[in-house]
């Protein structure tokens, strides 16, 4: 067994092994013509069940022969022009390849003894992107595993610098279209069951800054205390941005915590054509990115940053078996005395490959890529009288849902809908996602592969349309 280990006598197995296994998925993405078989649960869980995990193959080419069977066959492709559900964007080859080299190196980037350069590639990467946030030359931060874990973090340091501990007087602020981590943050920080005080939006979905104003005044008036306000660059429903300068404003006038939640929308911090849309994110207090949604990156790669770097003492443990006080004033850099996590994967060497083969100015390219095709795609949903599209796009995603002009019952129309999406998928011609709006059940595409084209847009437009038609001809004829 001791020729499965990696090390200086296994070297040429290593080569063989990873050399095939990269050829079977080379070969996999070039056949793939769909980016989904339709496979349901009942048919892939039976060859999945069947399999006997103590009777191994001892054999790699069978193994992956079954891997095909089981997995590689009917991966949900995100690659694929076609796929265009949830945030999940096409990756680079730098990062690939990054990937490939952390994983058989297994840095551990909790302390520097385990991890030496990688310690300090992480390092640069968080001055980078602080700085191309514009938070200021105080900033710091850590990789996380996702945009989830960045904004706990974030909030986390929020109550910490409220230095109270009457936390049900504590409350957080963000829109009604915010992600769910803000809820769940404050659950896991013991904060009260009211602690979360939604926040309207307006037409376009951004935070309405009126409402802010009046909310954070009614809270400083009941006595209560504005710990955080969550505003949004890029709402994983729309694509919204909320206004973040009014926004700024109005948490130094209440003495509230600004975080700005750009897990989606910091692709545009490399942007040659639309990074003005995130001006005023320099102010945030904490800032999430994930580099996984529109850096190209594979999961996981996020990060959350800080304005100022004492603020991250509130995640600080030592223990003397891995990061004692002493090291601190030995000033050895142990990333964990910032981090949530203790062992941690070398995430950042993906995007510091990216960069140094691509440069950031070729990942901002294949971002507009994408925020242009959303701005084509949503011309095409407004000429087009068989869809009622929600918003213009700011970033890359629409929501829109068929509106058939013979049918007026909104319920019938919301279970065409949901026919449609759940249709296309068993189909595996495309996936999108679904989402609701106003109680209504609409479709929504999330595009960023920049391999996406108007045509596919369109194509993808009459297979709802089409499947959604037959599901009320269907019904009609039920009703008969």
């Amino acid at each position: 067994m001791r020729s499965h280990l990696l090390n200086d006598t296994t070297t040429e197995h290593y080569r063989r092994s990873v050399t095939e296994g990269v050829e079977r998925v080379a070969a996999k993405l070039a056949a793939t013509d769909r980016p989904f078989t339709g496979v349901t649960v009942d048919d892939l869980a039976p060859r999945i069940d069947a399999i006997d995990l103590d009777r191994p193959l001892h054999d790699t080419t069978a193994v992956l022969d079954e891997l095909e069977d089981v997995y590689l066959r009917d991966a949900v492709y995100f690659h694929h022009p076609r796929y265009l559900a949830h945030l999940n964007c096409p990756v680079v080859i730098p990062a690939v390849l990054g990937e490939a080299v952390l994983s058989a190196v297994n840095s551990s980037l909790d302390t520097w003894d385990q991890s030496a350069g990688g310690t300090l590639i992480e390092r640069k990467l968080i001055d980078w992107t602080a700085a191309r946030i514009g938070l200021g030359p105080a900033a710091d931060g850590v990789f996380t595993s996702g945009g989830t874990q960045s904004n706990l973090q974030a909030l986390l340091l929020a109550r910490e610098e409220t230095k109270t501990e009457e936390l049900t007087k504590l409350r957080v602020f963000a829109s009604e279209v915010s992600h769910f981590s803000v809820q769940k943050s404050a659950k896991l920080l013991g904060l009260g069951p009211d602690a979360v005080v939604v926040v309207p939006v307006d037409h376009d979905k951004r935070m309405q800054t009126v409402a802010l104003a009046h909310e954070l005044e009614r809270c400083a008036g009941a006595g209560l205390i504005p710990m955080a306000v969550v505003a949004t660059a890029g709402t994983t429903d729309f694509g919204s941005i909320d206004p973040l300068p009014e926004i700024a404003g109005l948490c130094e006038q209440y003495g509230a915590w600004m975080h700005v939640d750009a897990a989606y929308g910091c692709g545009l911090l490399a942007s040659l054509k639309y990074r003005h849309r995130i001006d005023g994110i320099e102010r945030a207090d904490s800032v999430t990115v994930d580099y996984h949604k529109s850096f190209f990156q594979p999961v996981s790669s996020s990060a959350v940053l800080v304005r100022d770097a004492a603020t991250l003492r509130h995640a600080t443990y030592h223990a003397e078996y891995l990061n004692p006080r002493r090291m601190v004033t030995e000033r050895i850099p142990n990333q964990v005395d910032k981090s949530l996590q203790t062992t941690r994967r070398f995430d950042a060497l993906k995007l510091w490959m990216t960069l140094r083969v691509m440069g950031a100015d070729g990942i901002g390219r294949l971002f507009d890529e994408v925020c242009d095709l959303a701005a084509e795609g949503w011309k095409l949903l407004a000429a087009d009288p068989r869809f009622d599209v929600v918003v213009e796009p700011s970033l890359s995603t629409l929501v829109f849902r068929y509106v058939p002009a013979a049918v007026t019952d909104a319920a019938e129309i919301d279970r065409a809908n949901l026919h449609a999406r759940k249709a296309l998928f068993a189909s595996g011609d495309a996936v999108v996602a679904s989402t609701k709006v106003a109680g209504r059940h609409y479709l929504k595409f999330t595009l960023l592969s920049p391999e996406t084209t108007t045509a596919d847009i369109t194509a993808v437009l009459d297979l709802i349309a089409g499947h959604a038609e037959q599901y009320l001809g269907e019904s009609l004829d039920r009703a008969c």
